[in-house]
């Protein structure tokens, strides 16, 4: 017993708190959402490789810049949940990590086609700008739409294809409401770092309410030009609207998850309908 308390205590390795800086979670569901994307595209292996690493390589530069230009902010907040401020993790080794990733970010883009990989970092670029100084100010979801939305453009013309006008604009919404969702459960942490964003002056009795109806506003665009099987259309429209529906009456945490679960239903019908 002595022992399996123990273990529970040790503190997390370099490793891990390294990832933990880089903020995984979000990064590897863009991502995956890419590499889906890429298969709906019918993209070869190879360039599949290429996306995904690209979008990794990307994401990765995102968090770890994220936490570093946080970091006189967090240490004044007291976040020990970031492995940077907490000093889990040596200022030196996130920058290096972070440059190496912008560096890959770069020369993956780029040979994935030139126009793809300018599009690429330009959705990059917006993801900085956000940590930079725009999550702030009342602007903070254009990042958001942009990066998402140039998203799947990127991945149309890594194949040598076109994004359908439904893709870029329904993935923008989707990026959006991921916005409004992913702040909420830090509000009282960036109010007390002086992050003052689009959902912080919604306030959190209307972030989930705004956020439903952007991501409905996905999910009809998706619906409308993805042209999916009637039977397919109908449960998403019936699914949304009922998750809506909780997240307009709903207590405690059930809102968030109920808009969480729009957020997912846009996302798989804009890779399944193409």
């Amino acid at each position: 017993m002595t022992a399996d308390v123990s273990d529970r205590a040790r503190p997390p390795s370099l490793s891990a708190s390294l990832l933990g800086a880089a903020h995984l979670g979000p990064g590897v569901a863009v991502t995956v959402l890419a590499g889906l994307l890429a298969l709906a595209q019918d993209l070869s292996a190879t360039r599949l490789v290429l996306v995904v690493s690209a979008v990794l390589a990307g994401q990765l530069s995102v968090g770890w810049s994220n936490d570093l230009v946080d970091l006189g902010r967090d240490r004044r907040a007291g976040r020990a949940d970031k492995p940077l401020a907490a000093g889990a993790v040596p200022v030196r080794l996130v920058t290096a990590c972070c440059a190496v990733a912008v560096a890959a970010c770069v020369g993956l883009s780029l040979a994935c086609g030139v126009v793809a990989g300018l599009v690429h970092l330009l959705c990059v670029a917006a993801a900085w700008a956000y940590n930079l100084g725009l999550k702030s100010t009342v602007w903070s979801w254009l990042p958001y739409a942009v990066a998402f939305g140039g998203l799947t453009v990127f991945v149309a013309l890594a194949g040598d294809g076109r994004a359908p006008w439904w893709w870029p604009v329904g993935a923008a919404l989707l990026g959006v409401g991921a916005h409004l969702l992913n702040v909420l459960p830090d509000l009282a942490d960036d109010a007390a770092t002086g992050v003052h964003g689009l959902p912080h002056r919604l306030g959190r009795r209307w972030i989930a309410p705004v956020a439903t109806a952007v991501l409905l506003a996905g999910t009809a665009v998706v619906l409308l030009g993805g042209a999916p099987p009637t039977v397919v259309a109908v449960a998403a429209a019936v699914v949304a609207l009922a998750l809506a529906a909780v997240v307009v009456s709903g207590s405690g945490r059930r809102p968030f998850v109920a808009a969480v679960g729009i957020a997912l239903i846009d996302a798989m019908i804009l890779v399944a309908a193409r």
